[in-house]
C-alpha cells in the first residue's frame, strides 16, 4: 500500500505544475493510512521540496530573486515556532489535527499580510513555515501576497514553488533535528522525488494548453472529502 504513494506522488506534482496550487494539499490528504502518522509530515516536506525546485527550476527565467530573504528569514522563524509545537503533539491524533487545518485553510479567509514590501514577505515565510510544521500543506495561503506584485500565472507559479521549495527544505531540516530518521524511508522518498520530478515537468507542459479557469470550488470539495477522511482516522483505528 505504501508504493502507492509514488503515482500519488506524480499525480499531484503534475497537478501543482499545471494549475499552480493543490499538489501539496492533495498528496498528504491522500498519505494517512499509507504511512504511519509520525512519518507524514517530514515525508511529505522532502517530497514536496523535490516537487516544488523541479517546478521552479523549469521555469527558471520566471524567479524573482528579491523575495528569497525576507521570507527565508521568516521560514527559520516560523520552523522555530511550528516545531516546538509539534514536538508535543499527540501523534495519533495528528491525521485528525492535520484535517481540521487543511479544512480551514481551504474554507476561512485568513488574514494575510498587508502591503507589498519586505514585511509582508517575512511575516508570509513565518505564518507558512510554522503552520506548514503542523498542516503540512499551507501554499496556497501565500498566493494573495504574491499576487500583489503579479497576476501573470507563469509569474506566479515559478515564484510560489521558489518560496515554497524554502520552506520545504527549512521544515526538513527542523524534523531531522526533532528527531524524526529520515534513513527507513530512503527508498520511498526516492521514488517520490523522481515522480514528483516527472510530474512537475509533466505538469509544466501541460500548462500551456490549459486555460485560466476556476477550479477552485471542485478542488475544495475533493480536498474536504480526504481531511473529513483524515478527521475520522484516528477515532476509527481507536
Amino acid at each position: 500500500m505504501t508504493l502507492l504513494l509514488i503515482p500519488i506522488a506524480f499525480l499531484t506534482s503534475c497537478l501543482a505544475g499545471a494549475i499552480g496550487l493543490g499538489g501539496g494539499v492533495l498528496l498528504i490528504a491522500l498519505m494517512p493510512g499509507l504511512v504511519p502518522a509520525a512519518a507524514i509530515l517530514p515525508l511529505h516536506s522532502l517530497v514536496q521540496l523535490a516537487s516544488n525546485v523541479s517546478r521552479a527550476g523549469f521555469g527558471w527565467r520566471h524567479i524573482d530573486w528579491t523575495l528569497i530573504p525576507a521570507i527565508t528569514v521568516g521560514a527559520i522563524a516560523g520552523a522555530f515556532a511550528g516545531g516546538g509545537i509539534y514536538a508535543n503533539l499527540e501523534l495519533h491524533w495528528l491525521p485528525a489535527i492535520i484535517g481540521v487545518l487543511i479544512i480551514l485553510l481551504t474554507w476561512v479567509p485568513l488574514p494575510q499580510p498587508r502591503g507589498g514590501g519586505q514585511l509582508s514577505l517575512l511575516l508570509l515565510g513565518f505564518y507558512q513555515s510554522g503552520l506548514g510544521m503542523l498542516a503540512g500543506a499551507t501554499g496556497p495561503l501565500g498566493a494573495a501576497v504574491l499576487a500583489r506584485r503579479s497576476v501573470q500565472r507563469d509569474w506566479l507559479v515559478v515564484n510560489t514553488a521558489s518560496y515554497m521549495s524554502i520552506n520545504h527544505i527549512i521544515k526538513a531540516g527542523a524534523f531531522a533535528l526533532i528527531g524524526f530518521s529520515f534513513g527507513p524511508w530512503l527508498w520511498l522518498i526516492a521514488g517520490m522525488v523522481v515522480a514528483s520530478v516527472v510530474g512537475s515537468w509533466v505538469g509544466t507542459w501541460l500548462r500551456r494548453f490549459i486555460p485560466e479557469i476556476d477550479f477552485q470550488r471542485w478542488f475544495r470539495l475533493l480536498v474536504t472529502l480526504l481531511a473529513l477522511r483524515m478527521i475520522a482516522l484516528p477515532f476509527l483505528s481507536g
